[in-house]
């Protein structure tokens, strides 16, 4: 296929998502879009996929409310009709979304059989469409994340036509999982961890497609790694790292974005999503549905495995009893004294 030229003015040189959070189902709500705000200002955040039956059919609010203090945010959306998808685009929007992305990634048998996700890949005149109709209902951009191949589909130039194809309906950004998507025999987890890792797939459609934005996903971990990958392409998305281990994304404003802001303390983010919690809780919200998301702000530390363990008791989180922080704050400081001893 024809590459275009590349067009100077297109893409800023430093993207507003040089770093983000992927989004992951069950995972991203808007507690852990919370928290991850609390950890860095910069990284751009997703939404978890949320499908077009949902929105038109379900309890939008529920779907789409989220804080203005966990933009700059982006609304992830699964389907295959490019109207549906438009006015799904449009409630977004309306929302307050700063951008909308389209799932051709997930390789799921439930997405499978809603006729999208990773499938899409292999009808990419229909993406094409997909993404035309969203962006003729909204201003703010509409980008694609996808993976590089679909089953045994593994040659460079299936993925490089694919972007190309979209590129041409108007789509400047694209987030590259860079591993195919094995439709059948392997679960979304192993989907995520068998199929090799083929980030020079990602560098080479940066380099085709000099034009475009082009973010890179998949088994990232480090921001030393984080750094590596953006003397290739845009933009790095971390995935479960960014879960498990949040504090990793302390150090992303002023590495990356060049922020002058002290890298906050562990304590200090801790103390912000305990008030985060206590209004939360005066909403109604069960506090287990915030604590879930910070299990993993003491990784590594000493006593964090106590600092998990109450803060996934189900029986002190019923209470809705803030002190349950302290308590869970105790194993750290008794783990420590213990050493220092």
């Amino acid at each position: 296929m024809k590459v275009r030229p590349p067009s100077p003015m297109s893409v800023s040189k430093i993207s507003p998502r040089r770093v983000s959070v992927a989004p992951m189902m069950d995972w991203t709500d808007r507690h852990c879009r919370s928290l991850h705000r609390l950890v860095t200002r910069h990284t751009w955040l997703y939404t978890e996929m949320v499908t077009t039956g949902a929105l038109l059919h379900g309890d939008v609010a529920r779907h789409l409310a989220f804080t203005p203090a966990e933009a700059p945010v982006a609304l992830q959306l699964g389907g295959s009709e490019p109207a549906d998808l438009a006015k799904c685009a449009k409630l977004g929007e309306q929302w307050g979304y700063d951008e909308i992305n389209l799932n051709c990634g997930c390789p799921s048998e439930r997405v499978q059989r809603g006729a999208f996700g990773a499938c899409l890949m292999k009808e990419p005149q229909l993406v094409a469409d997909c993404v035309k109709a969203m962006r003729d209902a909204v201003s703010i951009p509409v980008t694609v994340k996808h993976r590089i191949g679909v089953d045994t589909v593994e040659d460079y130039e299936f993925v490089r036509d694919f972007v190309g194809t979209i590129a041409d309906a108007g789509c400047e950004v694209f987030i590259v999982h860079a591993r195919n998507a094995i439709l059948k025999g392997l679960s979304p987890k192993e989907n995520r961890e068998i199929p090799p890792l083929k980030y020079e797939y990602a560098y080479r459609l940066k380099r085709d497609f000099a034009h475009l934005e082009i973010s890179i996903n998949g088994g990232i971990k480090t921001l030393e790694e984080v750094e590596e990958h953006l003397k290739h392409v845009d933009g790095v998305m971390l995935g479960r790292e960014a879960y498990h281990n949040p504090y990793v994304l302390a150090g992303v404003d002023t590495r990356f974005y060049g922020a002058d802001t002290p890298v906050p303390s562990r304590e200090e983010i801790e103390a912000g999503l305990i008030d985060y919690a206590r209004g939360e809780l005066a909403r109604g919200t069960y506090l287990g549905a915030v604590t879930r998301h910070a299990l993993g702000l003491y990784r590594g530390a000493a006593g964090a495995r106590g600092w998990r363990r109450v803060l996934s008791d189900s029986r002190s989180l019923a209470k809705g009893d803030l002190t349950i922080f302290d308590e869970a704050r105790a194993h750290l400081r008794e783990a420590v004294e213990a050493i220092e001893s």
